[in-house]
């Protein structure tokens, strides 16, 4: 029981790497102006706030893989 508690966690935190996947490819959540930050409309400033969230929310994935090298 104790082997597939391990391997059940990791399953559940790769499902981090789905969510800015899923977040940018659904187009019509995010295709329009308004709001607007600093002039820069909705489209493009969601778009680059995913690469921020997308790299924390694979961060955890890297640091459970790298632990588990070890």
């Amino acid at each position: 029981m104790s082997d597939k508690s391990p391997r059940r966690k990791s399953r559940i935190l790769y499902l981090f790497l789905l969510v800015p996947y899923v977040a940018v490819l659904w187009v019509p959540f995010y295709n329009r102006i308004d709001p607007t930050f600093f002039g820069i409309p909705f489209y493009y400033w969601y778009q680059m706030l995913w690469i921020v969230l997308g790299a924390l929310a694979i961060l955890p994935v890297y640091l459970y893989e790298e632990r588990r090298r070890k």
